[in-house]
């Protein structure tokens, strides 16, 4: 064979791999927003056919304060004096009848132990450690003098996932929240997370709630005062973000019963559970993911009947990153998170064993997290760079940019629909403009940005940096 023929069959060697990875890349994107429609459809019809819960705080007090359990609020916290004793006395001044606040210091390099032993005048206590399921040391226990469902814990630095698990094992209630301590929880959340274990059987092994975008808002005393949205563009595109993700994803994946993901920022657990499981893992950036999954693999393995829920109404607000350098750090560390979870529990994919869980929700949560952010990307790069040599149509250039932009745009807009219909959180109506208005700019570089940090995520998982990558906070002040 000449040269000429070992350049021609490189050539076709070539554009034969490029057209098989452009056809890969249409097929994954229509694949995710044919499952983003389906959970667009069934979100609406959950609304549509559902008993509502009570809208009023008194109303929830009335119907369920003598039927609540006790639960323990575990609230890690690091290096937040400035923040941390309004963020406790919000959670002191929830409305729930029986609840205790368990603050983790986790080995903080700030004034954040002594802001709080000034604030709650806490003082040295015995507390009997029920489990043990942190992997550093504790350094000591304290009780406040005012408060007497107000424990803090100091411990040495370990990270989010080993404070948490420092708390359960203090934790004496049937019931824990896990929460952020710099997260803001609404007055009515805990009580509205608690309520559907009050008629369960056993079953119920955890509750998820809407995580919400307070940059922008009024904070004051750890409340959410007034409801504004942000000046910036960046936290307006996270606000769009967050409501495709718990306004039609989770209440999709839960009715269908396979809800994979309990946001760290806000979860309701049985104790008991996590307990069992071991707490949550110190070895990944995603034990949020990860602690759900567990839990599915060890009733599922077990054979045990089992639920897993979520209830838009409970409201946790948090901080979006307002820089580019925060996003790109967080949406890596999720991917990272992501690829590590899906690595350790991989013999669970399209595994029989495992039910609805193996055979859809996990190869969901692949193409999602693994195959979509490089297809979708490569694919805006790839696709009209082989209309330019010539080898793709006009009518495939159309058709992919349709099921990315526009098909993209109408889901976002449909579920700023659904928001608006049934929950009604939007301060008004130029406010929901604007966010309908983000749906069609975010496809001008923020999504492609935002693919690029996933992949930049998935480098990390492949190299094995376990370093935590902060995201970085102005305050809620300075929004």
């Amino acid at each position: 064979m000449n040269a000429a023929a070992i350049l021609e069959t490189a050539r076709t060697v070539g554009i034969t791999t490029l057209i098989a990875i452009s056809i890969l890349c249409f097929l994954v994107v229509s694949i995710r927003n044919l499952v983003s429609t389906i959970q667009l459809l069934l979100a609406a019809r959950v609304f549509a056919t559902r008993i509502r819960p009570a809208a009023r705080s008194y109303d929830l007090w009335t119907r369920y304060a003598d039927l609540a359990l006790p639960v323990s609020v575990i609230a890690p916290c690091f290096n937040e004096e400035l923040s941390i004793n309004d963020s406790v006395r919000a959670l002191l001044a929830l409305e729930y009848p029986d609840h205790e606040v368990i603050v983790v210091n986790d080995g903080s390099s700030d004034g954040t132990l002594a802001a709080l032993i000034d604030g709650f005048d806490m003082r040295p206590i015995e507390r009997e450690q029920i489990a043990t399921l942190q992997q550093t040391r504790v350094r000591g226990i304290y009780g406040s003098a005012r408060y007497a469902n107000l424990i803090l814990i100091d411990k040495e630095n370990g990270r989010k996932a080993d404070a948490v698990n420092a708390g359960l094992g203090f934790a004496a209630a049937p019931l824990v929240c896990v929460i952020d301590a710099d997260s803001i929880i609404e007055p009515d959340g805990l009580l509205r997370a608690a309520e559907p274990f009050m008629a369960d059987d056993g079953r119920l092994l955890a509750v998820g709630g809407a995580i919400r975008i307070a940059n922008g808002s009024v904070v004051e005393g750890g409340h959410v005062r007034d409801i504004r949205l942000p000046r910036s563009w960046l936290p307006r595109f996270q606000i769009l973000e967050y409501l495709r993700a718990f306004l039609t994803a989770r209440i999709a994946n839960a009715e269908l019963g396979m809800l994979m993901l309990i946001s760290g920022a806000f979860g309701m657990f049985r104790r008991e559970m996590l307990v069992n499981i071991g707490g949550y893992r110190h070895d990944t950036v995603g034990e949020d993911l990860e602690v759900v999954i567990r839990l599915h693999r060890k009733m599922r393995e077990e054979k045990k009947p089992y639920r897993i829920t979520f209830v838009p109404e409970i409201v946790c607000w948090t901080e979006a990153p307002a820089s580019w350098r925060g996003l790109r750090n967080q949406r890596a560390r999720w991917q990272q998170g992501a690829m590590e979870t899906i690595t350790r529990h991989a013999r669970m994919i399209l595994n029989p064993r495992y039910g609805r869980i193996g055979m859809v929700a996990f190869p969901l949560i692949v193409i999602e997290d693994v195959l979509g952010p490089p297809c979708e990307l490569f694919g805006y790069l790839l696709i009209p760079l082989l209309y330019f040599m010539g080898i793709e149509s006009g009518t495939v250039v159309v058709a992919f940019f349709s099921i990315t932009v526009l098909f993209g745009t109408a889901l976002s807009l449909g579920t700023l629909a659904l928001e608006e219909v049934q929950l009604r959180r939007m301060p008004s109506a130029r406010d929901l403009a604007l966010i309908g208005l983000a749906a069609v700019i975010e496809n001008l570089g923020y999504r492609q940005a935002n693919l690029a940090f996933r992949i930049y995520g998935a480098w990390r998982f492949f190299k094995k940096d376990t370093r935590w990558a902060s995201a970085g906070r102005a305050g809620f002040a300075r929004q």
